[in-house]
């Protein structure tokens, strides 16, 4: 039997790669760690496009389509979709997008996720944003919200945390063994939250920058050698038509 990795592949017929190169950073953390508050906030001082997992699946399931009424049944219980439904979902989008540069809110969810979203799709994530929350405040803060969703009801709350830490925090581990994990203390207000999130982003953006303008440097020398180089050629070749019969 093959693996949802397999199956994502064949659906996409090895033409699922998002044609232009993107950059993608994973946002997670429980349900009530204030992830899609610091989304919008980074939206708006860093210029990325937020996806959230989640909003996709629950547009979908409302659009009557084929899917809706099993990613219903499924996100009812607390589940994790199936891996290629959401991977198709975030791919849709990022294609649709004009943006270079995405925020991935709630997924990956599993090891499954992730390696089918890097198979698939052809990205690994720039760093993966964290939101470490105590489980009684992210509880409370989910029953006090008012979003009439159907889906934080007491039982399909903690039935999310139990799936979250099951299957979310070794994620958080795999990447955090390759450096890639920066871990924000989501208790805080969301101010201080965000002047944590700012560092983050603030300090990756310095980095890229210091390493485009190193590239530049290493490229203008090498330019200046191979010009100077065929100058030369072309003066010996010259030179040597004079000299030859």
């Amino acid at each position: 039997m093959g693996t949802v990795v397999d199956a994502a592949n064949k659906e996409a017929n090895g033409s699922s790669h998002i044609n232009k190169k993107v950059k993608v950073v994973f946002v997670l953390g429980g349900p009530g760690s204030g992830k899609g508050t610091q989304c919008a906030n980074i939206v708006k001082h860093f210029g990325y496009s937020h996806l959230s997992a989640g909003d996709l699946l629950r547009a979908e399931r409302d659009s009557g389509s084929e899917n809706g009424t099993m990613i219903k049944n499924m996100i009812k219980k607390g589940e994790i979709v199936p891996s290629e439904v959401t991977i198709k979902l975030l791919q849709r989008a990022m294609e649709e997008d004009g943006n270079d540069k995405f925020l991935i809110d709630g997924f990956p969810r599993n090891e499954e996720n992730r390696a089918a979203f890097e198979s698939v799709t052809g990205i690994e994530p720039e760093f993966v944003l964290f939101f470490d929350c105590p489980e009684e405040e992210m509880e409370k803060r989910v029953l006090n919200r008012n979003q009439n969703r159907d889906d934080d009801n007491i039982e399909t709350i903690r039935k999310r945390f139990e799936v979250y830490m099951g299957s979310t925090l070794p994620i958080i581990e795999y990447y955090n063994s390759k450096g890639k994990v920066h871990k924000i203390d989501a208790s805080k207000t969301i101010d201080q939250v965000f002047e944590a999130v700012k560092e983050v982003f603030s300090s990756y953006e310095d980095k890229v920058n210091r390493h485009h303008n190193a590239s530049k440097k290493r490229t203008k020398p090498l330019q200046y050698r191979w010009k100077r180089k065929s100058g030369l050629s072309a003066l010996k070749c010259c030179w040597m038509r004079r000299i030859l019969p």
